[in-house]
């Protein structure tokens, strides 16, 4: 049988980035598709299950979509080769996704980006769930800003890469969608690991040594400084840190396109509460900043636009002009944040315990637990009017 051409997560990725046109065809049955499948700009995804695709004429199949990236899913890769194999009967170049899912799941890309502090930022994103995390570089020292325990490793190398060590393991709160490698960075290197202070009162039982920081006060990181703001809304502790009084680290406060939704922690009753000490947040801590600051998120969105250097961030000042929930009355506000929120992330209730430290979790199952998007943004159609 002739051989099946595929295609890597990482070239997949570099498609999707470029903005070029690509076809997906997910072979998985339609509820596991429901959950979470590859999704972008300038993607067109169909799901056609393996079973009903092989029974079908495959010109049929491609008769209605773009043809010029046409890429074959499921969930490792083996059953959509087959897949790949019976559309690659036409003339349609088909590749089938290396690992399927599962690979695409493990996939971590970073980006450097331009900013006007002293240390050198990398953002490292995660495409399967929009996941956003950040490397400070100063000197000989680095901190991590949101880590995830999947790439915990990958942290620590590419550290290592620009000359430095890991000192600090850095959590803006406790995460519903994924699983933190805080823990896991401060148990197996040096770096020590920080929660918000503000963040103990949900029962934080970590078995290792780590330190809290509250309200104004600083790391140091080589030559940079990383200051702590409380911005709860989000979550009670949910804390955003300023590096250089340049770059704000919002966790998932403030997105490019959005903001936090605030019912993972308050639940719904608590939500109405929540939304407007969000607001009072982003009005008085966040939007106090110079408008030159660049907001770096702790996700983003499907369909969010990446900047001129490929990094999801915007200034304040672009944010605000983009973004008319800011502008909002408190009351428009958190009507708006309130309207339409999506579905809660997938096992949130597994991670927010496993993120306390009440329970451990290998990779493989963070893995597992972290499929699908992150959802912890308000819906963005409800920002603007």
């Amino acid at each position: 049988m002739s051989r099946v051409p595929e295609i890597t997560p990482e070239e997949l990725h570099e498609y999707i980035e470029a903005g070029e046109s690509v076809t997906v065809i997910d072979v998985r049955q339609p509820h596991e598709y429901e959950k979470w499948h590859i999704d972008g700009a300038s993607v067109e995804t169909i799901n056609v299950p393996d079973r009903k695709l092989t029974q079908s004429n495959p010109e049929d199949v491609l008769a209605d979509v773009p043809t010029e990236t046409v890429v074959t899913v499921c969930g490792t890769g083996k059953i959509s080769r087959e897949s790949a194999r019976h559309l690659r009967r036409t003339d349609v170049d088909v590749r089938n996704l290396a690992g399927g899912m599962e690979a695409w799941a493990d996939l971590s890309v970073y980006t450097e980006v331009p900013t006007d502090a002293e240390a050198t930022v990398l953002q490292f994103r995660r495409p399967s769930s929009g996941c956003l995390a950040y490397l400070v570089v100063s000197g000989d020292e680095a901190a991590v800003v949101d880590p995830l325990l999947a790439f915990a490793r990958e942290y620590v190398d590419v550290a290592a890469a620009y000359g430095s060590d890991l000192t600090y393991a850095i959590d803006t709160h406790v995460h519903a969608d994924h699983i933190s490698g805080v823990r896991a960075l401060g148990e197996h290197t040096d770096a020590t690991a920080v929660v918000p202070a503000a963040a103990l009162d949900r029962g934080v039982e970590y078995d290792i040594e780590y330190e809290t920081i509250t309200d104004g006060k600083t790391l140091a990181v080589g030559d940079s400084t990383i200051e702590a703001i409380h911005t709860p809304g989000h979550t009670s502790g949910m804390t955003a840190y300023y590096l250089d009084e340049s770059v704000l680290f919002t966790g998932d406060g403030l997105f490019v396109e959005s903001v936090a939704r605030p019912d993972l922690e308050a639940g719904d009753e608590g939500a109405p509460a929540a939304a407007r000490q969000l607001y009072r947040s982003l009005q008085e801590r966040v939007l106090s900043l110079p408008e030159s600051t660049l907001v770096a998120p702790g996700h983003r969105s499907e369909g969010t636009e990446p900047a001129t250097d490929g990094s999801y961030t915007a200034t304040l000042e672009s944010i605000v002009e983009e973004m008319d929930a800011l502008s909002m009355s408190a009351d428009e506000f958190v009507e708006a944040v309130l309207a339409d929120m999506p579905p809660r992330p997938a096992n949130h209730s597994q991670i927010i315990a496993t993120n306390l430290g009440q329970r451990d979790m290998p990779r493989q199952r963070a893995l597992q637990l972290e499929r699908g998007p992150n959802n912890c943004a308000a819906t963005a159609d409800a920002m603007t009017d």
